[in-house]
């Protein structure tokens, strides 16, 4: 006998690329399919996280990207009836280690309870391969089901 899938909460790490729209647009279609919710977490590179922290971006243009970004993974979500919500997450830390992209969102994956994993995984041009290498992560080590797109 198989068990069906009960989703409540689909987990979409992205970057505000293209490849990361396209992510938003599986979790969307998956969260659809099973009456459940998106959470997508803007997931900032190492570059960003030391501009930031050296005062040569300023969070602000940061917080616009992402802002602009979410309005179009809330588009996405409001064509499939989806409810969508957002959060922004430094992938790296010059003083934690540990703390890199892939450890970020399955740290938001638990803190959320998430019952699924939607991860771009191509490389993107603007992103400096921080989802990429949070991919490889997630597949290794998520507890939850994962697809990479």
């Amino acid at each position: 006998m198989t068990v069906p899938l009960e989703l409540d909460l689909v987990l979409v790490p992205v970057d505000g690329s293209e490849e990361s729209a396209t992510a938003v647009e599986y979790a969307v279609a998956i969260a659809a399919e099973y009456d459940a919710e998106v959470h997508a977490v803007y997931v900032l590179g190492e570059e960003v996280v030391r501009a930031i922290e050296t005062g040569v971006v300023d969070e602000e243009e940061v917080a616009a990207e992402n802002e602009s970004f979410n309005r179009t993974a809330t588009e996405i979500a409001d064509e499939r009836g989806v409810k969508l919500t957002t959060s922004i997450a430094y992938g790296f830390s010059t003083k934690v280690k540990t703390r890199h992209p892939g450890s970020v969102v399955l740290d938001t994956a638990e803190e959320l309870d998430a019952d699924f994993v939607v991860v771009p995984r191509e490389p993107t041009a603007d992103a400096a391969d921080v989802l990429e290498r949070a991919a490889e992560y997630v597949l290794l080590y998520a507890s939850q089901p994962v697809l990479s797109v």
